[in-house]
């Protein structure tokens, strides 16, 4: 609000023209101190941060509240941040940005008015950030400076400050992802950027300004979207700053030694590939993919997307975990023109949950990854569905040899039993209830097996993976030394989930108002009334948190509960009438568009006759980072007259 940085700089360049003109001599911090408490600087401040909290403790008491559900309307006072004097840390500023070109035309938004927004995701060392949302422009005005602290996994030098040589061989670049949003809310990834940002170490006075060019993804992996002006700076100082040559020869010697181990990598694929086409030469049709292009067409071994990934407290089960990743957006990679088939785009993991949707790959690959992280021995398989359709789901083997599959977009799991064709036919064989028609290979981060059985059809497969005539395996060693966290620059590190900041009870709140609205203006179009029965919409919340249950777990629990409440709210010749709807988004217009396509809901929401009561009810389900589980539930009663 007061430009604090900006009447600092004056200040202190004002102090040193008059103080260290005359005699060259060294201005200490204390004399700097002095300087802005005489211009009374430091007094504002104090002024402006006391006015602040004051402003906050008056609002707080006063403020009329709905009684329903507490919510702080208020702006949420700032944390302060405990900067540890003797760790290290990486202030980057995020100043602007310029050259947007697919927003020159764009005119200023008014003010109130909805416009599309960008957003910067950050991950670095174990760490997220997420920038102020900004209107879409040609010079999207971006400001937000962000706090890294650079050594906080490895404890063991917590106790001592890192110099400039240790940080030099933290090779973990800053993950940058630009998402913009438009004004429906709907998401899209514009940029994944790795920023480099060991050069501030070689930087005069450990800053360092720089220009970073976003390139665009998918088919546009070399357009340039746009250009942002980033300034690095080091916290404490450094005593000693390194020399530019040292930096950029630890660059070439890493850059170098990745390439050397991809293109061995490489040389071992191709050769394992001629071993597997020498089996059988049909191999030639199977989906055996062994690299896959990420957001930014750089190929990379499948195995390098997986990883065991914990979610700490924010996931309790396996099957929570299945849930999770089923509401995340489906929705394949977009592709400029038609007739090219399948685009394919396989997401670095930060992409994917920014954007908060994904093709079938990502969810697999985050689906298996969380169940690494569970403990359980899972695979990401890649095969095709009905009508020979590329797909990609999730299997996990038990210790008894038991295997599940389980479907990323949708939660469901299925036991496979495998059909014996040699069996005679009076034997009964088992009727597979799965989508999946053929697999051609399963990988996870530490494995990968090419289906050489005679028949790649997921019905008559055998999971016997130590058996090498039904499944080619490739070296683990060759695996761990492109795919393991750390060995080559090439794979980004995995960022921790984040907790949901959706507030579930405010957003049922506003859908299901929004819903009411849009119900009686319909009914009011046809020439209907409409009257709301509270009682009877709150009597179907039980029913919409048993089908969240029952998702997740499997299990029906309540229904008797709910059906005799309903009995009792609907008098004798009455009929009541409910129809459950289920989404993964928070837009109530589209959400009433989708219900008004099913004659069911149509027949419910457009009801005639004698007493017709109608009642909506809305139960938000929050999930890790922005994700969610909308259900809806439009129900009737009325007098039944013959």
């Amino acid at each position: 609000q007061m430009d604090v940085h900006g009447r600092i700089r004056e200040v202190l360049a004002e102090t040193i023209r008059e103080e260290l003109a005359p005699e060259h001599q060294q201005l200490s911090t204390e004399d700097l101190m002095k300087a802005l408490r005489q211009r009374g600087i430091i007094d504002d401040i104090m002024k402006e941060l006391k006015f602040i909290t004051d402003v906050n403790e008056k609002e707080r008491t006063s403020a009329p509240k709905p009684a329903t559900h507490f919510i702080d309307r208020e702006p949420p006072v700032l944390k302060k941040t405990n900067i540890d004097p003797t760790r290290r840390y990486l202030y980057l500023q995020v100043l602007g940005g310029k050259a947007f070109l697919e927003h020159l035309q764009e005119l200023e938004p008014l003010p109130g008015q909805v416009c599309s927004t960008f957003t910067l995701c950050l991950h670095f060392r174990n760490q997220r950030f997420r920038s102020k949302p900004v209107p879409c422009a040609c010079e999207p005005d971006f400001h937000d400076g962000f706090l890294l602290e650079v050594h906080k996994d490895s404890l063991g030098d917590g106790s001592k400050m890192v110099d400039a040589t240790t940080m030099l061989s933290i090779c973990d670049p800053v993950h940058m992802v630009l998402i913009k949003t438009d004004t429906f809310g709907e998401t899209t990834l514009m940029a994944s950027y790795f920023l480099e940002w060991r050069s501030v170490l070689a930087a005069e006075n450990g800053i360092t300004n720089m220009a970073v060019e976003l390139l665009g993804v998918g088919t546009e992996s070399k357009v340039s979207v746009g250009v942002l002006n980033i300034r690095l700076e080091m916290y404490p100082q450094l005593n000693k700053v390194l020399s530019p040559e040292v930096t950029n020869t630890q660059f070439a010697l890493e850059h170098q030694k990745t390439t050397e181990k991809e293109r061995l990598f490489l040389v071992y694929a191709k050769q394992w590939w001629r071993e597997y086409l020498q089996i059988r030469p049909t191999h030639n049709a199977r989906l055996v993919k062994i690299f896959a292009q990420d957001e930014n067409g750089v190929n990379r071994p499948v195995c390098s997307y997986v990883r065991p990934l914990r979610a700490g407290r924010l996931l309790d089960t396996p099957r929570q975990a299945a849930r999770y990743v089923s509401v995340l957006g489906y929705e394949r990679a977009p592709v400029i023109g038609g007739g090219a088939g399948k685009q394919e785009q396989w997401c670095t993991l930060l992409a994917f949950l920014c954007r908060n949707k994904g093709d079938c790959e990502d969810h697999a690959n985050l689906l298996c990854s969380l169940l690494l992280g569970f403990g359980l021995e899972a695979f990401v398989c890649v095969g095709t569905k009905a009508k020979g359709v590329p797909h990609a789901w999730v299997m996990t083997r038990g210790t008894d040899g038991t295997i599940t599959f389980w479907e990323s977009l949708t939660g469901h799991r299925y036991i496979h039993r495998p059909i014996n064709p040699d069996d005679p036919p009076v034997v009964e064989q088992p009727k597979p209830l799965y989508p999946y028609r053929t697999i051609g290979c399963i990988f996870n981060h530490q494995k990968f097996f090419g289906n050489c059985q005679p028949s790649d059809a997921v019905e008559v497969c055998v999971f016997d993976l130590h058996d090498e005539s039904k499944w080619k395996p490739m070296s683990g060693e060759a695996i761990k030394s492109v795919c393991s966290p750390g060995t080559t620059s090439s794979v980004p590190p995995f960022p921790p989930l984040c907790a949901s900041t959706l507030d579930a009870a405010v957003a049922s709140n506003d859908i299901e108002v929004q819903l009411r609205v849009l119900v009686s203006e319909h009914r009011k179009d046809l020439g209907l009334s409409t009257v709301w029965d509270d009682h009877l919409s709150y009597l179907l919340s039980p029913a919409l948190a048993a089908y969240e249950l029952e998702r997740t777990t499997s299990i029906s629990a309540g229904n008797e509960e709910f059906q005799d409440a309903v009995r009792r709210a609907v008098p004798d010749g009455h009929t009541f009438k409910g129809f459950p709807i289920h989404f993964v988004y928070r837009n109530a217009r589209r959400a009433f568009a989708t219900c008004l396509r099913s004659p069911f809901c149509e027949e419910v929401i457009c009801c005639r006759g004698d007493q017709v009561r109608l009642a909506v009810r809305v139960r938000v389900f929050t999930y890790p980072e922005s994700a969610c589980a909308v259900w809806i539930m439009f129900a009737c009663k009325y007098r039944s007259v013959l």
